[in-house]
């Protein structure tokens, strides 16, 4: 019990267990965790929304926030792009580029006949002077 007392008076009376440096530093550290588990990857997320927006064009498939597949037909300007949802194509609707949560960009064979590489030989087996006995 006497034990309790102390550590409270020494709480109280500014001690190391207490007063206004404390609090700053638990302020401080409060602070932190915010940033580093609210702010930060917040922004993350917004740098990586403005760089989807920003490589959007014409001819990329588009999700929308809604759920709505289509395709980006036209650039209105900077905020506003027309997309053409389902097959028909009467279906236009001018939109705000932060409505669109997902870019696929269409194929372009061009840009894969770039970057294939070239075919392997076929592996040999291991057992290749076996294989060819059998075959006689």
């Amino acid at each position: 019990m006497d034990m309790f007392f102390a550590i409270a008076t020494t709480a109280e009376g500014g001690g190391l267990l207490g007063g206004p440096v404390m609090l700053v530093f638990y302020l401080v550290l409060i602070g932190g965790l915010m940033y580093f588990m609210i702010i930060r990857p917040q922004k993350k997320q917004q740098r990586q929304q403005d760089e989807l927006m920003n490589s959007l064009e014409i001819g990329d498939s588009v999700c929308t926030t809604g759920g709505f597949y289509g395709v980006v037909i036209d650039k209105v300007d900077e905020n506003v792009v027309i997309v053409e949802f389902g097959n028909n194509k009467n279906c236009r609707i001018p939109m705000k580029k932060t409505a669109i949560v997902e870019v696929e960009k269409p194929y372009d064979p061009n840009k894969a006949a770039n970057t294939s590489t070239t075919p392997e030989e076929p592996k040999k087996s291991l057992f290749a002077k076996k294989d060819k006995d059998e075959l006689k």
